[in-house]
């Protein structure tokens, strides 16, 4: 069986290909793979067994090129999962060519990130479980009084009814106003946490690349911006990306009324999942606020050749702690600076 490369930013049977697979998502889409080139200079690479006419299968992965963490192939960076759009023997072929291309392209590592850990059976003899993380969606289908009687009583419930006797103003679009308040609250929000804030030409090219697909929210107390979130739809599954709030409002209750009212306009639009994207399994509160609003858990886990040493995750671990405190000192200006020049070499 022979594999052929394509570009799935200029290959135009690569949008049709994806409007019928009932497994692709809004990473697989030239949107968000044009947001990645754009802000990073990733490679997209799509493999397949189809040489002519419409694309029966597909893995798309990104070539990243670091001076800092090496060259290496990853489907897809930033993405909380990208499912091989391939099966069977089809899919065998592809990790196998990738296996016997790895050495001649320099590639470091190889890594995927299906969203179905049990679809990568034919990686078993050359991939190593390389992270793992929780999952969580919210079933849509029910009636909007159903879904929100799942939500935990007093720390959802409550704290809906508390926001909306505050008078918050809600919006959404993708206004430049909308992303400049979006970007005041990230910084806040990544602050606290002591992270580096991602740059801000992603976000512009997440909206600038993929146009109506992509949703700012926000609330406002007396018009000061106080929480907010960029959403992603594709077909009928809508994917929380980021989130962001003023922790000094926090109180109010804003952010489960900013979820809530997202829920409401995606289930009128006919979305039946809200995928909450993936937790690190060492963050138990933020599981436990997504499960209160009613989301199921299951996990992700990513898949690498070959297998990360555990040397690799030490060093960092050792290092971040001290970093991350003196990092979030840092001026505004320094402190997204820093996030510039990271992101472009983690992926």
């Amino acid at each position: 069986m022979t594999i052929y490369k394509l570009d799935p930013l200029t290959d135009p049977r690569w949008p049709e290909f994806l409007s019928a697979h009932p497994e692709s998502s809004i990473f697989h889409t030239v949107g968000w793979l044009r947001a990645l080139r754009l802000t990073y200079q990733y490679r997209p690479i799509a493999f397949t067994t189809t040489q002519k006419g419409p694309l029966s299968n597909a893995l798309v992965l990104c070539e990243v090129q670091s001076w800092l963490t090496g060259r290496r192939l990853i489907s897809l960076p930033f993405s909380d999962h990208c499912q091989p759009l391939a099966a069977g023997n089809e899919l065998s072929e592809m990790i196998d060519y990738l296996q016997e291309s790895r050495t001649a392209e320099r590639w470091r590592y190889i890594e995927l990130r299906p969203a179905k850990n049990d679809s990568l059976s034919a990686a078993q003899l050359h991939y190593a479980n390389s992270e793992h993380f929780s999952f969580q969606t919210i079933d849509l289908r029910p009636d909007l009084a159903s879904i929100y009687q799942r939500f935990h009583p007093s720390c959802i419930r409550r704290k809906i009814k508390r926001a909306e006797r505050e008078d918050l103003v809600y919006e959404a679009g993708t206004s430049d106003n909308l992303l400049r308040k979006f970007r005041h609250l990230l910084l806040l929000t990544r602050r606290r946490h002591k992270l580096p804030p991602q740059p801000a030409s992603w976000f512009y090219n997440i909206v600038r690349s993929l146009g109506p697909a992509a949703t700012i929210h926000l609330l406002s107390k007396d018009s000061v911006p106080i929480a907010s979130m960029l959403t992603l739809t594709h077909k009928t599954t809508l994917v929380y990306k980021y989130g962001c709030s003023n922790g000094q409002f926090n109180p109010l209750g804003a952010v489960p009324l900013l979820f809530w009212k997202v829920i409401q306009q995606a289930r009128e639009a006919g979305i039946d999942t809200f995928d909450l994207g993936r937790s690190g399994n060492e963050d138990p509160g933020l599981i436990a606020f997504k499960e209160h609003l009613g989301a199921v858990t299951s996990s992700l886990t990513y898949h690498r050749s070959p297998a990360p040493h555990i040397q690799e995750a030490a060093l960092p671990n050792k290092v971040s702690a001290l970093a991350r405190q003196a990092v979030s000192r840092l001026p505004d200006p320094l402190f997204a600076g820093v996030g510039q020049l990271l992101y472009r070499h983690i992926a």
